[in-house]
């Protein structure tokens, strides 16, 4: 006999979280807004686990939640499954954080798809500039919504970038993001310039001529707590490099909505524009498909209301 579940989508501000955190992760946040909704101490759920006949100590749940292990064994990931049950989730819920398709390896040990970092740069450039920054591998972030607009100038060129991104912290103390930009071929960092939004202040910024790579460090006004969510916006002007001809977004982890859209100058309008995906850099492209301009303001999006690891972009033909 299947069992009623309780219905997350309540309109309180803890299960409004909750739901937000089952979809975008990750899954030791996800577990600790479960946990906290439902009011049970982690004596309780042992208990109620060891009913279903999964045995596991509390210390193991405690350093599940904080993010200091993450569940990978089979028993684990059947004990994860029995959470669902007693924590009143949807069924595969927190498992799909572990494991996001039937069949795959949790992420802790799947291949690592490119992150955004290694797609637009030389690693030795940029492994330098952040270096430079004093930037940790772990930023302490991770992104549950971007919305980008990227503008096509009237040479083909890039012109500019912008992000408005909506983050969610995954440990104590974040207070920047180091944002990224690689410029076309024939880029000068010494052109770009970067311009602050909402939410941040501009820090350090610096650049590789090599590699036309710029980073730039967004400072918070405010410390973020684990779960901590924090919205900004950012933009890259560009302007300096050789004609451009797609524009792509790399995502080591599954995370939240993904809105793309490329804009082009009435005096350099592409012959044709499609989507396209990739499982990792050096993947073949999959998922075609053909966009068409809007007729006013000669633009192209698409919207990923999931992003799942891999890469999502958008390419044109100047023929």
């Amino acid at each position: 006999m299947a069992q009623n579940t309780p219905d997350i989508a309540q309109n309180t501000p803890e299960s409004a979280e909750l739901a937000q955190l089952l979809r975008t992760g990750p899954f030791h946040l996800a577990l600790r807004s479960a946990l906290t909704a439902r009011g049970l101490a982690l004596t309780r759920v042992q208990h109620k686990l060891a009913q279903r006949g999964i045995n596991i100590g509390v210390t193991s749940l405690s350093y599940w939640q904080q993010g200091a292990r993450r569940p990978q064994r089979p028993e684990s990931l059947r004990a994860v499954r029995a959470l669902e049950e007693v924590l009143g989730l949807p069924a595969r819920s927190l498992h799909r954080l572990l494991v996001p398709e039937e069949g795959a390896r949790p992420e802790t040990v799947r291949p690592a798809a490119r992150t955004y970092r290694s797609l637009v740069a030389p690693a030795g450039s940029l492994q330098q500039l952040l270096a430079e920054l004093g930037t940790p591998a772990d930023g302490g972030l991770h992104t549950v919504g971007h919305h980008e607009r990227v503008r096509i100038g009237a040479h083909r060129e890039l012109r500019e970038r912008e992000s408005l991104q909506v983050v969610r912290a995954h440990r104590d103390g974040v207070d920047r993001y180091i944002a990224i930009h690689r410029g076309d071929a024939g880029c000068d960092p010494a052109r770009v310039r970067v311009r602050i939004g909402e939410n941040c202040r501009l820090g350090r910024v610096r650049g590789d001529a090599k590699s036309g790579v710029v980073v730039a460090e967004l400072l918070f006004d405010t410390r973020l707590r684990a779960g901590d969510t924090h919205v900004f916006g950012y933009a890259f002007e560009d302007g300096s490099g050789g004609p451009s001809a797609e524009y792509v977004r790399g995502f080591s982890f599954a995370g939240g909505q993904y809105v793309l859209q490329v804009r082009f100058d009435e005096a350099a309008l592409p012959v044709r524009c499609h989507r396209f995906t990739q499982a990792s850099a050096g993947a073949p492209r999959a998922g075609r498909q053909e966009l068409t301009l809007s007729g006013r303001y000669h633009a192209v999006h698409v919207v990923e209301q999931g992003v799942r690891p891999g890469i999502v972009g958008i390419a044109w033909d100047w023929r």
